[in-house]
């Protein structure tokens, strides 16, 4: 994903306001060194990628960072909300490197459910783990993990260890943690 930045100002709240009324989002772009470059992005070209995005990707996903000329690899660390409207308020990006090991939240998509054999018996599917932190060269990030519910039963569980970890990538969660689970409803 490729992305334009601007440099901006920093300072009073006013300088940030009247970036997103000129249609841009304020940024700040982290290197490993922990130095901050305050920069801005088009909120709508941001806002494009988002929407064609799917729901849960954008903390594995790598942007190419374009500024003055300069481009850069980077992750979105965090994106804060406007409360009231869910207008993005600012991003904060991490630069990175192909020959650095990264730290990512990877999400865990559940394969199957609508076909789950627990749930047609009257159970219910309960999706205990969202994400799974792993460490990894950027070329390596897995876009999401995979966890195959279609022949779980009442009352079946699944830990972390069922997800297939790719060679080069080190899961920092206890892989013996209950990720989904069947649940079994009450009166039956």
């Amino acid at each position: 994903m490729k992305l334009e930045l601007v440099k901006r100002g920093t300072g009073k709240k006013g300088v940030n306001n009247k970036l997103r009324r000129e249609g841009f989002i304020p940024a700040i772009v982290y290197n490993s060194k922990g130095e901050a470059k305050p920069v801005a992005v088009k909120a709508e070209a941001f806002q494009a990628i988002l929407r064609g995005m799917k729901s849960g990707l954008l903390s594995t996903t790598v942007f190419e960072l374009t500024l003055d000329g300069h481009k850069s690899k980077a992750l979105v660390k965090e994106v804060q909300y406007q409360p009231a409207s869910y207008e993005i308020e600012h991003i904060d990006f991490l630069q990175v490197h192909d020959n650095e090991k990264v730290t990512v939240n990877v999400p865990i998509q559940l394969v199957g459910a609508a076909e789950c054999a627990g749930v047609k018996l009257g159970g219910f599917l309960r999706q205990v783990i969202r994400s799974m932190q792993v460490r990894c060269l950027l070329k390596d990030i897995p876009q999401e993990f995979a966890i195959h519910v279609q022949e779980m039963a009442i009352a079946e569980s699944k830990t972390l260890a069922a997800i297939a970890m790719p060679a080069h990538v080190k899961p920092l969660s206890k892989m013996n943690e209950v990720a989904v689970v069947v649940g079994k409803k009450a009166g039956t």
